[in-house]
């Protein structure tokens, strides 16, 4: 288990000093594509940031967030040993990398300062038929989670002083989603990519909208529906981004049934600095 300990310190470093390829490439598109001087110019110090950290190898941000662990483990293997070993990892790696210590208890106000506490970090684990281990570590930050929001179908949204109806089919999760960004009001360090859920538990979309963080900007999903649903999302919340023109570099989506009395919505963010990353152990 030393091994797979050192593997996801090596993993919280490669997380917090650089973005994923597909996230940069898009932030560079962005900015090829921008010609509103102050937005071009914000993009222009983001890239420069990025290649900063990487050189330096340092933090992207400031801010290395909370970490979110979503692990596939074979099955017979035991989950409470892998999430001990993620705890030993992420107080190694609070110190070596280094990163900001987060953890703050919700009842005493007191930081534990090593980024971890009591449901810190967060651990979704699942087993797979897979031989190998699957490790995913996303860092959010804090600022943009404060961002996200549910809505329970039907509601009448205020989204910019309008009232706006929005049913539980399709048009209204396009109404959510362009409320989130409304409410965003640029916010949390744009352009974002955006998570969103449907489904018939708050607990379940809430979970759900932050899984579809972790999936590639490029992927197209294998439900055409939902594939052009998600496309036509991005397309209307960069439409509705008043200067800025790119608001969201993607918009990533997930649906599951619902109870005929439920339907909720979840939209998640993740800031500019979208780091995620991979251990195959």
């Amino acid at each position: 288990m030393l091994k797979l300990r050192d593997g996801i310190v090596e993993l919280y470093r490669k997380v917090a000093i650089s973005v994923p390829k597909d996230i940069e490439e898009a932030l560079k598109t962005a900015f090829a594509k921008e010609t509103e001087p102050k937005a071009r110019e914000s993009l222009e110090n983001i890239l420069k940031q990025i290649s900063s950290a990487r050189s330096s190898s340092s933090p992207v941000c400031a801010d290395t967030g909370f970490p979110v662990f979503f692990v596939k483990v074979p099955r017979g293997l035991g989950h409470g040993a892998i999430r001990d070993v993620i705890v030993d990892a992420t107080r190694l790696a609070t110190k070596k990398v280094p990163l900001k210590p987060n953890a703050v208890s919700s009842i005493t106000d007191m930081n534990s300062g090593d980024n971890v506490g009591d449901a810190f970090p967060v651990v979704y684990i699942d087993e797979t038929d897979e031989q190998s281990l699957t490790v995913d570590l996303m860092l959010k930050g804090g600022r943009t989670e404060t961002l996200g929001q549910l809505y329970k179908l039907p509601a009448l949204l205020n989204t910019g002083g309008v009232e706006v109806a929005a049913g539980r089919n399709y048009d209204g999760v396009i109404r959510s989603v362009l409320d989130a960004v409304s409410k965003a009001q640029g916010e949390g360090c744009p352009p974002y990519a955006i998570g969103v859920a449907i489904g018939g538990a708050r607990d379940q979309v809430t979970a759900l909208s932050a899984r579809q963080l972790m999936r590639r900007l490029h992927d197209v999903h294998p439900d055409p529906v939902i594939a052009g649903l998600e496309a036509r999302i991005l397309n209307e919340v960069n439409c509705s981004g008043g200067e800025r023109h790119t608001t969201a570099i993607g918009v990533k989506i997930a649906a599951a049934h619902h109870h005929p009395e439920a339907y909720f919505v979840d939209v998640s963010f993740a800031c500019w600095a979208h780091r995620r990353g991979r251990l195959i152990w």
